[in-house]
């Protein structure tokens, strides 16, 4: 029984064990921390059911001859997600521990003496910041570019490393959001439904803003946003995907790698020139980009090594 359970295991990829003990993961501390709501129970019911459904779709795309199964297994990690993305809103609000924002603001004015959203908006210009909302909408794309560009080379191995790296990389940010809830500086120091007229851009940023305060569950609008936003400021979880993109695309030595570089730090810069982030939560994510490197290739090399045990030595750094 034990050797067709490990055998049934070794047909699930990294990435899926990676996924599925997230999920898995997020059940349990909804379980234990998140009493006296409906969400208790749903949640981690609604991730089971998510682990199996995976299981089932790792080893129909192993047996099936169609290279389309192969191409969902191999991509369904980043729509996914969106749908985790948006559990963790309600993990995070269920579970109902403090803001840390003030130890953030703490940080940073520890380090710098002031404030640096208020001290950014001295240089604030309608054209840089329509530049700069424009870029950090771009996030959404960026992981994508490097699987894309590993896929049309035919290089599985590569991309499977890279799928790897990234989802943990998201993963650790959002238990960052469990641990340590706040919503950031457009909050906290400044005038959240003012940031049309304190930081205008031109005719695209009042619309991507709208997007992004839609994706994490407000409007500019809304009389009460900060009681519902997403608690997704610490660690920065666009610096820090930001990073682990630049890296891989060197690393596989992409073409996209000198336009991915400079954009990746434009991104970076914009999260706290449009106050989504404290430099606190920038740096948190630049201590954390190393640790998910090492700790990341060594979790994908390992999990290799288990289920395919003949596996001959080889760094995959």
């Amino acid at each position: 029984m034990v050797s067709l359970i490990i055998q049934k295991v070794r047909t699930l990829h990294a990435v899926d064990v990676l996924v599925c003990c997230f999920l898995l993961f997020l059940g349990i501390i909804v379980i234990l921390f998140a009493k006296g709501t409906s969400l208790r129970w749903m949640i981690p019911l609604m991730n089971l059911f998510g682990c199996i459904a995976i299981y089932l779709l790792a080893t129909h795309a192993a047996r099936s001859p169609s290279p389309l199964w192969k191409q969902v297994h191999a991509w369904y990690g980043f729509p996914l997600l969106v749908t985790i993305y948006k559990e963790m809103y309600w993990v995070v609000h269920a579970l109902q521990k403090e803001l840390y924002d003030t130890y953030m603001i703490q940080i940073d004015r520890f380090l710098f003496g002031v404030d640096p959203t208020i001290e950014l908006a001295k240089m604030a210009h309608p054209v840089l910041t329509e530049i700069l909302q424009t870029v950090y909408i771009l996030f959404y794309f960026f992981p994508l570019t490097i699987g894309i560009a590993l896929v049309r080379k035919n290089r599985y191995r590569e991309f499977q490393l890279a799928s790897f790296l990234i989802l943990y990389g998201f993963f650790l940010s959002y238990l960052g959001y469990v641990l340590f809830p706040a919503v950031g500086p457009r909050f906290t120091l400044h005038d959240f439904y003012a940031i049309d007229q304190e930081l205008p851009g031109l005719w695209l940023t009042p619309y991507l803003r709208e997007f992004v305060n839609r994706g994490e569950g407000i409007t500019s609008t809304h009389p009460h946003a900060i009681e519902l936003v997403q608690r997704d400021v610490f660690p920065s979880g666009h610096t820090l995907i930001t990073l682990i993109t630049i890296y891989l695309s060197f690393h596989f030595k992409s073409r996209t790698r000198f336009i991915l570089a400079p954009l990746g730090m434009a991104l970076i810069f914009s999260t706290v020139y449009l106050r989504y982030h404290y430099v606190a939560d920038v740096l948190a994510a630049t201590v954390l980009f190393p640790f998910i490197l090492w700790s990341g290739k060594y979790l994908f090399r390992t999990w290799e090594i288990v289920s395919h045990p003949t596996l001959e030595s080889s760094s995959t750094s």
